[in-house]
């Protein structure tokens, strides 16, 4: 397509000469521009892709990939539903688990809102969220009544360490001639955990299984299954194969999207709106494309002239212009797409080295729910980014290309 001559004319216009610097000028300015707009862009959609993923790694880590609830009565058959599911391939841990919410109290006073969660030992090895990130205590204490696992959050809160006290109180209690009495139980403390997640760090409990069907008045039920599965994206055959072996159990099953899809929702649509804000800095690079090139053929229009009247075609000075632009367009993507993939493998490093050097926190856990700063590359999403560089980059050479083409040789040299 680009033959030898027009190859070695457009590298001789991308080299500035003295006197032609200021052209030369606004094309680095115009390759920074486009390797800027394709790094950031690689950059902010790979940490949106960081943050779903170990949001929801964080979420699935403790409220599973499946939930089997009881449709209008109890869960009371809930070992049945559990070893039969638990049967099921790509099923790796199905138990039940009774929840609600609580005012939970220190003993030193105060109160703070949040959910009890009565669960099987068990099932509580099944949550490697809590199970592999215990600080203070042992999980195995967990059992018979009394006993109870705190977040470290909670534990800062009230001041409680191992072996002190907590109270749960349920509002709607038990009915009396004088009215409703709260529930209060009180428990110690076995075991302290940190997740990493200020929101589950500062508000989950658990208590044993038993526990929690006494406290909320729930003998011998259970208020859902947890089913965790191999494979989270594709759950929809293993929750048709649930239905299928639970038969006539009147039952909801409900997968991780249904249970979070505001959240989701919320994700996507910042995605997508991140992606829409930041390619205007690849289409403002583009635009800077269009003005050196303009500036370039308005510069070059002798040399034009001259090579139209040595047999040089216009459609060979249009491939000269389209590869001087193209050039630009195509070494600002490589560069963008290297420093942005850089940068993401090494952004935990570069925040805590900016941290040291300024003194400032660039990623509050408490704000943020995380302790470091995710990155995760989507390769598709990379492709899509450098293939819309390219495409505007390409774009942008069209015009002053067809300008350069349309010069009249006879008029060129006349106004010179």
């Amino acid at each position: 397509m680009f033959g030898p001559f027009e190859r070695k004319v457009a590298a001789r216009y991308l080299r500035a000469r003295r006197g032609e610097r200021f052209v030369s000028v606004i094309a680095v300015f115009s390759l920074v521009g486009i390797a800027l707009g394709v790094a950031t862009l690689i950059i902010v959609m790979s940490v949106m892709n960081g943050f779903r993923q170990e949001l929801l790694s964080q979420i699935l880590g403790l409220n599973g990939d499946i939930g089997v609830y009881a449709a209008g009565q109890p869960l009371t058959n809930y070992d049945d539903i559990s070893s039969r599911i638990q049967k099921i391939p790509g099923v790796t841990a199905a138990f039940p688990i009774v929840q609600n919410e609580v005012l939970m109290s220190g003993p030193q006073g105060g109160a703070s809102g949040g959910i009890a969660r009565g669960i099987t030992p068990q099932g509580l090895e099944s949550l490697p969220t809590v199970a592999n990130h215990v600080i203070a205590g042992n999980l195995n204490d967990l059992n018979g009544q009394g006993v109870i696992a705190i977040g470290g959050g909670l534990a800062s809160q009230f001041g409680l360490t191992v072996g002190s006290t907590m109270q749960l109180i349920l509002p709607q209690g038990k009915a009396t001639i004088i009215g409703t009495i709260p529930s209060i139980q009180s428990f110690r403390v076995v075991a302290i955990f940190q997740t990493g997640m200020q929101q589950y760090d500062t508000s989950f409990v658990f208590i044993p299984l038993s526990a929690a069907q006494t406290l909320f008045q729930q003998p011998d039920a259970a208020t859902q299954i947890q089913v965790y599965v191999t494979d989270p994206d594709h759950d929809e055959a293993i929750k048709q194969t649930i239905r299928a072996t639970l038969g006539g159990t009147s039952v909801r099953i409900l997968d991780w999207r249904q249970n979070n899809d505001s959240f989701l929702a919320a994700v996507t649509v910042e995605g997508n709106v991140m992606f829409l804000i930041l390619t205007l800095i690849i289409l403002v690079a583009a635009f800077n494309v269009i003005s050196s090139l303009i500036m370039m053929v308005k510069d070059k229009a002798r040399d034009i002239a001259i090579l139209r009247t040595m047999g040089a075609s216009s459609g060979a000075i249009l491939r000269i212009f389209l590869m001087c632009g193209a050039s630009v367009g195509v070494l600002g993507t490589l560069v963008g797409f290297v420093l942005g993939t850089v940068f993401c493998a090494y952004i935990e490093n570069i925040r805590q080295f900016v941290q040291k050097l300024t003194g400032t926190p660039l990623f509050d856990p408490t704000v943020y729910y995380l302790e470091q700063l995710p990155a995760k590359l989507d390769w598709h999403q990379v492709t899509e980014v450098i293939l819309m560089s390219f495409a505007l980059s390409l774009l942008a050479t069209i015009y002053p290309s067809w300008r350069a083409a349309r010069i009249d040789p006879i008029e060129a040299l006349r106004r010179e």
